[in-house]
């Protein structure tokens, strides 16, 4: 009788120590299976594809044609000069005009557009590319020395560039070198006699004529005394 009670009491605890495994068990699948599901790894994209610069293109510009008149000034005096030049007209916008600079300048100056008329003064004289002119007046200073001086032009809405020359000149000629206003350093060379042909010593004592009395001292001399030993 103490015997079964001891058998039953053992297959109890059997009993409940499987039933907490079993409880233990399905308690770890379940937080197994939510931590799956909450650290499913989200895919991230990398871009590993370069852009590559393009280079651009670079066009040159041929100088745009640049006139002065006059293109000649005298030193010494204030005098105006006109520029005119060929921009082109740009396209977007931006007015037709352009600006002057040079060192000969008192300022820099502002070209408009020159008008269309054929008598418009000044005119230009070179050839055109199809462009209409643009044109202004500076002022040079008397002060400016003698010399070449460029002046540079900017077509302010396309930003094309020429050049052209000023010459200030002296306002007199330069007869510092011509020989034929210079006074001669020696005297002319005198003719008759043995001295013909030669030039004379400037730094001896005896002027020529001193030498040509003094030859026809001692010819008529010669000739007196000829004549008395022939009587």
């Amino acid at each position: 009788m103490q015997d079964g009670a001891e058998w039953g009491a053992a297959v109890l605890r059997v009993r409940r120590v499987a039933y907490a495994g079993a409880i233990v068990m399905i308690g770890a699948v379940g937080c197994s299976a939510s931590a799956q599901t909450s650290s499913t790894p989200t895919p991230s994209a990398s871009a590993t594809g370069s852009v590559s610069a393009t280079p651009t293109a670079t066009v040159s510009r041929k100088p745009i044609l640049v006139e002065l008149s006059p293109a000649k000034v005298t030193a010494g005096e204030t005098s105006k000069v006109w520029i005119l030049a060929n921009c082109p007209v740009p396209s977007g916008g931006p007015a037709h005009t352009g600006t002057a600079t040079s060192k000969a300048f008192i300022n820099g100056v502002s070209l408009t557009t020159a008008p269309t008329s054929s008598t418009a003064t000044p005119a230009p004289t070179g050839t055109a590319a199809g462009n209409p002119w643009v044109r202004g007046e500076a002022q040079v200073s008397g002060t400016v020395k003698r010399g070449n001086y460029p002046v540079e032009v900017k077509c302010d809405g396309t930003n094309d560039t020429g050049k052209a020359t000023l010459r200030v000149v002296s306002a007199t000629a330069d007869t510092s070198d011509d020989s034929s206003t210079k006074a001669p350093t020696k005297a002319p060379r005198a003719g008759g006699g043995g001295t013909f042909g030669k030039d004379v010593d400037e730094g001896s004592g005896m002027p020529v004529g001193g030498v040509l009395v003094g030859a026809a001292v001692l010819a008529a001399a010669g000739l007196l005394i000829k004549r008395r030993v022939r009587g």
